[in-house]
This record gives C-alpha cells, sequence and structure tokens, in this order.
C-alpha cells in the first residue's frame, strides 16, 4: 500500500478546532485501508524552528503521497511550513537538473480558511476566488516535479454545525482513499528498474 507522510503545520495546535479534525480523518481513513501513515507535526517538532532537513528528507523520500495540512495564514500557509520549504526543499535534491528525490510522489494540500467561500470573489472581503491564493502553493509542488493534486478546502469550519462537519469528514476520507487507490495503481511493479520508472515518469510529463 502507498505510504503518506503528512506535514502538518499549525501555530496553535491545543487550539486547533479545523485542523485537528481533518487530521484525526485522515489518520482514520489511513487506518482504515492498512495503509501506512507519517504524521509529522511541525510545531511540535520544531518550536525554534531548527528543522532537522535530513529526517525531513528522509521521510519525504519514504512516501508516495505527501499532504500538506494547516490553515490558510494571509493567503498563504504559516510561517513554520514556509521555512520548511526553505530549509527542506533543497537545490540538488528537490529541484534542479539532477534533482529526483521527489519526482512523481503526489502532492495534497488539505487546508481551512477562516471565512465564508463567498468572501472569496472579486467584489467580496478578499477580491479574488480562493483559486488565486492556491497557485504559489501549487508550483512549489510542481517545481519539486511532484504530482499535484485538486487541493480540499474548509471555508468557515469553526462556525460549521455538526452536520455540515460530518459531511466534510466524509468527503476528505472519500478523496483520500481515492487518491491512494489512484497511487497504487500507478505504482511500478516490484523490481522495476528505477531508470525505467525514471524514464516512464519524463515521458507522462512531457506528453502532459
Amino acid at each position: 500500500m502507498p505510504k503518506t507522510l503528512i506535514i502538518c503545520a499549525h501555530p496553535r495546535p491545543r487550539h486547533s478546532v479545523v485542523t485537528s479534525d481533518l487530521r484525526q480523518t485522515l489518520q482514520a481513513a489511513a487506518a482504515q485501508t492498512a495503509s501506512p501513515v507519517e504524521v509529522r507535526d511541525l510545531y511540535a517538532l520544531y518550536p525554534d524552528f531548527d528543522i532537522d532537513v535530513i529526517a525531513e528528507q528522509q521521510a519525504l523520500t519514504e512516501a508516495d503521497l505527501v499532504i500538506w495540512l494547516c490553515p490558510v495564514y494571509w493567503y498563504s500557509v504559516p510561517a513554520l511550513l514556509k521555512h520548511w520549504f526553505d530549509k527542506v526543499l533543497t537545490y540538488g535534491w528537490a529541484y534542479g537538473e539532477q534533482a529526483h528525490a521527489l519526482r512523481g510522489k503526489s502532492l495534497w494540500w488539505v487546508t481551512s480558511a477562516g471565512a465564508e467561500s463567498a468572501a472569496y470573489r472579486e467584489q467580496a472581503a478578499h477580491g479574488l476566488g480562493f483559486e488565486a491564493f492556491v497557485a504559489p502553493i501549487e508550483h512549489v509542488a510542481r517545481y519539486c516535479g511532484m504530482r499535484w493534486l485538486p487541493y480540499f478546502v474548509v471555508h468557515a469550519g469553526q462556525q460549521a454545525p455538526e452536520s455540515q462537519r460530518s459531511d466534510t469528514r466524509e468527503a476528505l476520507a472519500r478523496q483520500f482513499q481515492a487518491h491512494l487507490a489512484q497511487i497504487e495503481l500507478q505504482a511500478p511493479a516490484s523490481g522495476e528498474p528505477a531508470e525505467q520508472v525514471a524514464a516512464i515518469t519524463r515521458t507522462a510529463r512531457e506528453a502532459s
């Protein structure tokens, strides 16, 4: 089964409602499929922002599906996750001509925004659709050769009634399990040479 790595970044995890709920839902969904999952809670691991780059890169290397799980902070990700991008996704390892560590892995951004979806419109509070703020996050993944999956966002989750939260959990679990199934279908056969896998990946990317 594909292995999932959840990079969780919430600056105040003890006060988290939506992110905590999403995290528990993902872990429960993985357990249902007997799929291995590792959660790395960045603010618990690195309260001083002193990131263990080797440990983070090793965790990424072992994963098939990487999930960036965090709330939206000022149209982007929390500071520690941005710092993680800067320190962990290094030239020559994550990107560059000879960098293949993340190539072909799937990346899924699971996030939450405090405002209602209606606030993300041209004539509304934020002036643009939510999609406009996704592009920088998406291009971090794509620049590292990763396969970007459609993002999952929860709007105004803290104010949502329990029935809506339940629907959100079900939708997240379904999408997560569908992603795992798709990754498993795309996995190379056991013993397939790494060079052949890389060549297949390059060909598919060039044709897309």
